[in-house]
C-alpha cells in the first residue's frame, strides 16, 4: 500500500489542479486501496425509483425546474412497489426514492405509506432524496422506515449557490435541512457538482472540508452537465476537464473523510463509457442502477445524454454486473451497505 496522503487545504488544492498522471495515479491507487480495506471489494447497489418529476424549484441548472413545459408524472403506490419488489429479488439491498422537490401533507402521507408498505413487504433499506422538507416531514418518513436522506448542497458557498440558484432559494434553509436530518437520526448524505460555471478549485477544496465539518455520512457527486433547456447554460464553467475533477474528488474524499459512503454517479458516464467503473477504481464504493419503468425515464432528465434512458430495469442490472466483473467488484447481495461512519459518529452522541 503506498504512503498514506495527508491532506491539508493546501494539499487539496494541489491534488485537485495537478496536471501529474503519475501523482494523479498514485492518488487514485491510494484511494482505492483504503476504500477495500474498509469495505473489501464489495459494491454496493441502490436501486433508484424516480418515482415523480414534477418540481416546486427552479434551480437554474436543472431540467426539472418548474418553469420547464416537460411532461409530468407521478407513479401510483403499486407501480413504485414493482420497482421494489424488483430490487428486492435481484438482491440488491437498498433502493432510493427520488422526485423533485414540492411537500404538501397529502404528499407526505402518501411517502409514508408506501415507505412503510417497502418496509413490510421487503424489508430493503432506504435512501430518501426528496430536497427540502419540513422537520416534522422528516420525522415521519424517518418513523416510516426510511433511513437515509440524500441532499445534495451542489456547493458548500454560498455566493456560489446564490448564483446557480433564484433568489427564492435558501442556502441557510438547505444547511438546516441537512442539521435537522443529523438531529433525526438519518444516515446523511449530500454531494456538489463539479465544473459549475463560477466555480474554483478553491471552492471544490472547501466543499471536501465542508463535508469533513459537517460530518457527513454518504457523498453522491458528479460533473456539471450543461442543459440547454436552463438558464445556466450560457455561463461558461471557469475549469476545464470536469470529468477527472470529479474522479480527483472522488479519490480525494475517500482519503480525507475514510469511512463515508461515495457514489459512483450516472453522470460520469455522460463524459465516459466507463466512467463509473473508474469512480468505482478510485474511491467510489456504491451504485444506483436506475429501476424506474424505461417509459418513464426519458421524463426524468436532470441532464441531457443522460445513460440507460432506453433501457430496462432488467438490462441495467445485467449491464453493470458485467462492467463490476470488468474490474474485479463484486456486488454486495442482500446487504444494506450503511456507512461505517455514521455508526462511529453516532458513538460520539450516544
Amino acid at each position: 500500500m503506498a504512503k498514506e496522503i495527508f491532506l491539508s487545504k493546501n494539499r487539496l488544492i494541489d491534488y485537485l489542479s495537478t496536471t501529474s498522471k503519475e501523482k494523479i495515479q498514485n492518488l487514485f491507487f491510494e484511494a482505492n486501496e483504503l476504500c477495500n480495506k474498509i469495505y473489501g471489494n464489495k459494491v454496493f447497489f441502490r436501486g433508484i425509483i424516480e418515482f415523480s418529476n414534477i418540481c416546486n424549484k427552479n434551480c437554474l441548472y436543472c431540467g426539472l425546474r418548474k418553469d420547464l413545459e416537460i411532461e409530468r408524472y407521478q407513479m401510483t403506490k403499486e407501480d413504485i412497489l414493482k420497482c421494489a419488489e424488483f430490487c428486492y429479488k435481484k438482491g440488491y439491498g437498498s433502493l432510493v426514492l427520488q422526485s423533485g422537490e414540492f411537500e404538501t401533507e397529502k404528499r407526505i402521507e402518501f411517502l409514508s405509506d408506501v415507505v412503510s408498505s417497502i418496509k413490510k413487504k421487503f424489508n430493503l433499506g432506504m435512501t430518501l432524496s426528496l430536497g427540502e422538507l419540513s422537520k416534522d416531514s422528516l420525522k415521519e418518513l424517518f418513523k416510516s422506515g426510511a433511513h437515509r436522506y440524500l441532499i445534495r448542497i451542489e456547493t458548500s458557498n454560498e455566493e456560489l449557490y446564490n448564483k446557480i440558484h433564484p433568489k427564492d432559494h435558501s442556502f441557510k434553509n438547505r444547511i438546516n435541512t441537512l442539521e435537522n436530518l443529523k438531529s433525526i437520526g438519518y444516515q446523511v448524505g449530500t454531494g456538489v457538482m463539479i465544473g459549475l460555471p463560477f466555480q474554483t478549485i478553491e471552492n471544490l477544496a472547501d466543499d471536501i472540508i465542508f463535508f469533513k465539518n459537517l460530518d457527513v455520512d454518504m457523498l453522491g457527486m458528479g460533473p456539471y452537465v450543461k442543459n440547454p433547456q436552463t438558464p445556466l447554460f450560457i455561463e461558461k464553467p471557469i475549469l476545464a476537464n470536469p470529468f477527472e475533477l470529479a474522479l480527483k474528488m472522488v479519490a480525494l474524499c475517500r482519503v480525507y473523510l475514510k469511512d463515508v459512503n461515495i457514489a459512483a454517479t450516472t453522470a460520469l458516464q455522460t463524459f465516459d463509457k466507463k466512467g463509473r467503473e473508474k469512480a468505482l477504481l478510485c474511491g467510489a464504493n456504491i451504485l444506483m442502477p436506475i429501476v424506474t419503468p424505461t417509459n418513464l425515464r426519458k421524463n426524468y432528465l436532470i441532464y441531457p445524454d443522460k445513460p440507460c434512458i432506453e433501457d430496462t430495469k432488467e438490462k441495467c442490472f445485467n449491464c453493470i454486473s458485467a462492467r463490476l466483473k470488468s474490474i474485479n467488484k463484486e456486488i454486495g447481495y442482500n446487504k444494506l451497505g450503511d456507512s461505517f461512519h455514521f455508526f462511529e459518529r453516532k458513538k460520539k452522541y450516544d
